[in-house]
């Protein structure tokens, strides 16, 4: 319907466009007269013959001119050709006339009616072009506000619980969504009602689509799957119409799942930088979004489940109880979850006997499932190109390493001066690293340059997976970031510009410290407006709107200030310490370029570690201390 619809209205244009451009070139044949004028020259006898082309016109061909001469033909418009006058005036003065068909020959209107048909049959053949290779109207026209949602064959997705790893307690909480689709009776006979919406929350890479689709899977039922950002166009109401369509579509196919990846690309919060405040499509998208999860009965089976890595953006109507009211929560696994997602991605793969999964999971802290995937992918790509027949534990080794510090750059090559400061400079990181209880140990230390600007590495990786770090520990960070910059100064009695990287991370984990985590005895427990993140590690940008003083301000400065000096001067000490194995470490690496984890111990077995530091910081007053206030003297550091 829609297709006859839009072929109609392209060809009304399309004639009336043709009619106008004929008109106009009809109008510039010649110049054009009135009647009167005209009449005046056929009395003078300046006319040779007269034309009537049949639409209410005269062509006036001056003597000497011909039907095709110089000049043209004189136009006479809005001449009643039926008038016996005009007829009487011709014959009194002996002009000759004749007409001509509208839409044949002669010099008026009929070369105009051809273009006209030839313009029209140009225009269907390429229609029937277009519809042939695109199967029906071209995508984008007809079809602005049908929904993008891709649906899942009604018999599941193929994919189900057994194929996700590593987040046990999501699955758990998804088994009821599964049950109430096979079995909705099993709840409605109380009285209860499942939730409408259930959002996925997690970082990047941890499997929150292929947990949708294993829900899917599971429960058996057709599965539309939409990307936020397919609903929001350039024109106003395309995405509110897509939203209708969908959730039209979803209940003939009902019980079904709807879901929504990247949700906050359509969902986030409204009212805010907006030049046209709350009018603008992507608010009108959501609202019908909100409008929809209203109006559809939930006896009929819908589920929607969302997905986003930004829940602190979302709009407060979207999170209400009878919308998406259930979090369910994916975070990166533990040392467990990671072992089971590396079993799964390992099934199909050629491992060596020797290679123990349970070893690649503690040496992969941090990594989301995407990203063990991706590790098992790049250890068989490199076994291939070695000719191996099976991967080894090596291969995954180099293939981690690739992917924390990127591509070695063999073709970089750097000058025997260079060379020997990236030596020491890691040498310092490691030896710093060794001496401070409670850093992650190292290891393994390179001077290959690898990735866009690393010229070495410093390899450290925790033994267990740590969500609290107590301040101790990040003082520690603070040492080890500034181990490198200071055994450039102690070797060469110069500093480069290597450890540039290593300063911006000491400074910005300094001024949280004080400013956001609260760890400074001389500011107290205050958020100053730290860097704004969200709970998943991933800056949002900029500080937080803290109204802080002027005085203040210059107090956080001084304090960040404190803790780097300390950290400079505590990394000085331990290098000045272990100054013949700062030079020993660094010859072998000039040797060898890198030092492996055996050869490392061997090293690293020499180093003393370190108790607290004197003065740095200045720790906080045991519980049931209070500080001394009013007339007593006060001790700046611990005095509120």
């Amino acid at each position: 319907k829609n297709r006859n619809l839009f072929i109609i209205l392209n060809l009304v244009v399309l004639v009336v466009l043709g009619w106008a451009v004929i008109s106009v070139v009809q109008g510039n044949l010649g110049d054009r007269l009135t009647w009167t004028d005209a009449k005046a020259r056929i009395e003078s006898g300046g006319i040779e013959r007269v034309v009537f082309d049949g639409t209410q016109s005269l062509q006036l061909y001056t003597k000497g001119d011909g039907a095709s001469g110089p000049g043209g033909a004189i136009t006479v418009y809005r001449v009643n050709a039926d008038d016996a006058g005009i007829i009487e005036v011709l014959e009194a003065n002996g002009v000759p006339y004749s007409a001509t068909a509208p839409a044949c020959g002669g010099s008026g209107g009929g070369g105009g009616g051809f273009s006209l048909f030839l313009m029209i049959g140009l225009f269907a053949l390429m229609w029937m072009m277009m519809s042939r290779r695109e199967g029906g109207v071209p995508p984008g026209v007809a079809t602005f506000g049908k929904s993008q949602a891709k649906l899942a064959p009604e018999e599941g997705t193929g994919v189900s619980f057994e194929d996700v790893a590593g987040i046990d307690e999501a699955i758990e909480e998804l088994q009821e969504i599964v049950q109430f689709l096979r079995t909705p009776e099993k709840f409605t006979s109380l009285g209860g009602k499942i939730p409408k919406g259930v959002l996925l929350v997690g970082p990047p890479g941890t499997g929150k689509t292929l947990l949708a689709r294993a829900v899917a899977g599971e429960a058996k039922v057709p599965f539309f799957s939409i990307s936020g950002s397919d609903f929001v166009e350039m024109f106003v109401g395309v995405g509110a119409a897509r939203v209708r369509d969908l959730f039209t579509k979803a209940a003939e196919h009902a019980p079904c799942i709807i879901f929504i990846d990247e949700l906050d690309a359509v969902g986030k919060a409204r009212g805010g930088g907006s030049p046209v405040g709350g009018h603008d499509e992507r608010e009108q998208t959501l609202n019908q979004i909100l409008v929809e999860m209203d109006g559809f009965d939930g006896r009929k089976g819908i589920i929607i489940i969302g997905a986003t890595n930004r829940p602190e953006t979302l709009d407060p109507a979207l999170l209400r109880a009878g919308r998406f009211d259930r979090q369910v929560l994916v975070d990166r696994p533990d040392v467990k979850g990671r072992n089971a997602i590396l079993e799964v991605h390992a099934k199909d793969m050629k491992l060596d006997p020797e290679v123990d999964l349970t070893e690649v999971a503690r040496m992969t802290p941090g990594f989301a499932g995407a990203d063990l995937a991706n590790a098992l992918n790049e250890a068989a790509l490199l076994a291939a190109r070695h000719d191996k027949t099976s991967i080894e534990i090596s291969d995954i080794s180099d293939a981690i390493e690739r992917i924390v510090a990127g591509l070695e750059k063999k073709s970089r090559r750097l000058n025997p001066k260079e060379k020997r400061v990236v030596a020491f400079h890691e040498a310092g990181h490691a030896i710093c690293a060794a001496a401070c209880p409670g850093a992650d140990p190292v290891q393994k230390i390179s001077i290959i340059p690898r990735g866009i600007g690393a010229l070495g590495y410093t390899l450290q990786t925790p033994l267990e997976d740590r969500y609290l770090m107590a301040r101790r520990e990040l003082l520690n960070r603070l040492i080890v970031l500034y181990g490198g910059r200071v055994a450039e100064e102690l070797v060469f009695g110069d500093i480069t510009t290597g450890a540039s990287d290593d300063i911006r991370k000491a400074s910005d984990l300094a001024r949280r410290m004080i400013a956001q985590y609260g760890m400074s005895d001389r500011l107290g427990a205050i958020d100053y407006g730290g860097e704004r993140q969200n709970p998943f590690g991933m800056g949002g940008g900029g500080m937080r709107d803290v109204a802080v003083s002027e005085s203040t301000s210059q107090q956080i400065d001084a304090e960040t200030r404190r803790l780097l000096e300390g950290a400079w001067q505590q990394a000085k000490t331990i290098l000045q310490g272990h100054r013949g194995l700062l030079d020993r470490m660094a010859e072998h690496l000039l040797e060898t370029e890198v030092l492996e984890r055996e050869t490392l111990q061997d090293f690293l077995s020499e180093v003393k570690e370190v108790g607290d530091f004197p003065g740095f910081p200045t720790p906080h007053p045991p519980p049931g201390s209070v500080a001394p206030v009013g007339d007593g003297p006060a001790d700046a550091s611990t005095a509120v």
